[in-house]
């Protein structure tokens, strides 16, 4: 097509194959896909006019990518770097705070801070923190764990799991826990009332009056709570716990207590009672 006004554009065949690749091959960014169809369809002698109205593009865009392409071909479609601050963080520095953090600690403390770390490595703390938070390292935090030193421990794990799934028939379930030390605790002097303008007020300091261990028993069925005080810590408390949820249920159903918490004594562990 003559008559347009705009400088040819003739394509070699390497520069037509690596277009109609790009604009075919499904990875090809939308971006890069668009510019080769742009290229592609100026090189029939097409007008802006009109290669922009085959594919669904503005006039202007289709001039612009004619223009880069004449005058850088094929790398005149990648996009241009940017503007902006360059980046001053090295691939070889992210590394670096990387595996400090996670294979050691800064000199005489427990782990790294940010300001230390920034100065080991040579960048800013706000860049530490940065790298700390797109690897999602939190080196200031901790947590705990205890592995049980009890030999029965898979087989009672089953026991209690399988009271879930396949409930026994005929059975109740109690879920069992024990606070132990638990402070009596009585203040100096009387508890003032709320006042119009003013909470309700207690003394700062209080009496002890010893430690009481609380049992209770949790129907996971009907929700209803067995509970018992004691003025000590003692295997015979615990034995009459049990013996007090025996009493209250009824005796044709059998008794299964899953016990939580409980500290050690001479009276077997388990997850039946």
């Amino acid at each position: 097509m003559g008559g347009t006004g705009l400088p040819p554009l003739a394509l070699s065949e390497g520069e037509r194959s690596a277009l109609e690749g790009w604009a075919r091959r499904r990875s090809t960014a939308q971006g890069l896909a668009q510019r080769a169809q742009i290229v592609l369809a100026c090189a029939r002698g097409w007008s802006n006019t009109m290669v922009a109205a085959r594919l669904g593009t503005e006039r202007r865009t289709v001039a612009r990518w004619r223009t880069r392409f004449l005058r850088d071909r094929l790398n005149g479609l990648a996009d241009e770097p940017r503007p902006g601050v360059p980046r001053t963080v090295t691939d070889a520095q992210v590394e670096e705070v990387v595996v400090r953090t996670l294979e050691g600690t800064q000199p005489g403390g427990t782990h790294w801070s940010k300001r230390e770390l920034a100065e080991v490595v040579g960048i800013s703390p706000a860049s530490v923190l940065w790298i700390w938070q797109v690897f999602g390292l939190q080196p200031w935090r901790t947590d705990t764990f205890k592995i049980s030193p009890d030999p029965f421990l898979i087989d009672e794990i089953r026991d209690v799991v399988g009271l879930c799934p396949t409930p026994p028939a005929n059975a109740v379930v109690f879920a069992m826990e024990e606070k132990p030390q638990i402070q009596a605790l009585e203040r100096t002097t009387p508890v003032l009332p709320m006042l119009p303008g003013m909470p309700e007020r207690r003394s700062f300091d209080y009496v002890r009056h010893g430690t009481v261990d609380l049992f209770a028993a949790l129907n996971t069925a009907t929700g209803k709570v067995i509970a018992k005080l004691s003025a000590q810590h003692r295997a015979v408390d615990f034995r009459d716990f049990l013996d007090g949820i025996d009493r209250q249920t009824d005796k044709s159903l059998a008794v299964h207590v899953i016990c939580g918490n409980c500290e050690d004594r001479d009276v077997p562990q388990g997850a039946g009672a």
